[in-house]
């Protein structure tokens, strides 16, 4: 079993390798689809050119925040996420970067669509009203969350403490 389980942790070692190559690629497109914007002037397409490399460099934090996560509790912790408090951190983090991405490319839908395509707004309203059901949702979840971790108060303790030794 505990060979199982090593191969557990490597394979979420290679997933967040994979994680982190994709969100350097990210931001190789993103720095120069903002160097050529720049270069071409200092325009509304312009603009609308470094915004969406905004939306993109989102896009790559997602991406290392997601390899973060998977490297931090899967392969240093190799936590066992059951627990209240673990699953409250787990997603926490995930969706803090989640809806901040989701949000910036709602920006930059709107953007172009107010400047290129205004019937493409609708879009941009949907995306940005997902955003905010999505973030609902999380709030829901955490306050939720927080009764279940009053019935194990050991557990943030054992966090915190795994937070220490990774600060180490």
């Amino acid at each position: 079993m505990k060979k199982i389980m090593a191969m557990f942790g490597l394979v979420h070692g290679v997933i967040a390798v994979l994680f982190a190559a994709g969100a350097l690629a990210l931001i190789a497109i993103a720095a120069r689809m903002g160097f050529e914007a720049v270069m071409e002037g200092w325009g509304l397409p312009q603009a609308q050119a470094l915004i969406e490399a905004i939306g993109i460099l989102a896009a790559a934090v997602v991406a290392f925040q997601i390899a973060e996560t998977i490297t931090e509790e899967e392969v240093v912790r190799d936590a066992n996420i059951s627990a209240p408090t673990r699953v409250r951190r787990f997603l926490s983090r995930f969706f803090v970067v989640v809806v901040v991405a989701l949000a910036i490319e709602a920006l930059v839908m709107t953007f172009r669509a107010v400047h290129e395509e205004p019937e493409e707004l609708i879009y941009a309203a949907a995306l940005l009203a997902g955003t905010g059901a999505l973030l609902a949702a999380w709030g829901y979840f955490i306050y939720c969350n927080r009764v279940a971790e009053e019935l194990e108060p050991d557990a943030m303790e054992e966090a915190k403490e795994e937070d220490k030794k990774l600060d180490n």
